[in-house]
């Protein structure tokens, strides 16, 4: 038997925030994702998508990427096409860390911080990560494949204080 839910095709997630003020550190801020298996959904990744590394398949791509929140708009940019994923990916968590190479900055740290996840024209979620405010990282996102092979989008802000490595371990617990 098959499902009438259509479930979310493609996704994206966009980041925006204001550069930090003159004469201070800039601040950077990445969008990573992380890709789980079926026999391990809450586990370790099977592959992170950042700044610096991409899916080997193509399926999730970070397409922009600021290191100082300069310019108009968006900042950063992810797309990600859960259709496209492989039967064995059940889970994608996806998250926002702030660099801490010039000392310990958490989203409260940062102006206008502004993070939206959206389906086409349809936005699924925005939030300025005010509930994390003494965060240094936060999941704002998870998707996960049903039994028909549908991907459902779940809002969801949780914040960490760990650096970004640490984070990528962490946020799919």
């Amino acid at each position: 038997m098959s499902s009438l839910n259509k479930g979310i095709g493609k996704a994206e997630v966009t980041l925006k925030w204001d550069p930090s003020p003159n004469g201070t550190p800039a601040h950077d801020l990445d969008i990573v994702a992380a890709t789980y298996t079926r026999d391990d959904p809450r586990g370790e990744p099977a592959y992170l998508v950042h700044f610096d590394n991409r899916s080997p398949d193509g399926t999730i791509i970070l397409s922009r990427d600021s290191r100082t929140g300069l310019g108009l708009g968006t900042d950063e940019a992810m797309t990600l096409e859960l259709k496209r994923l492989a039967d064995i990916y059940a889970r994608v968590v996806v998250g926002v860390a702030i660099q801490q190479r010039n000392g310990r900055k958490t989203f409260g740290d940062v102006a206008n911080t502004v993070v939206r996840v959206s389906e086409g024209y349809e936005e699924l979620t925005a939030d300025d990560f005010s509930s994390v405010a003494g965060s240094t990282a936060a999941v704002i996102a998870e998707f996960d494949r049903d039994e028909f092979g549908e991907w459902h989008f779940h809002r969801s802000v949780r914040g960490f204080d760990a650096d970004p490595v640490t984070f990528a371990t962490l946020m799919g617990g």
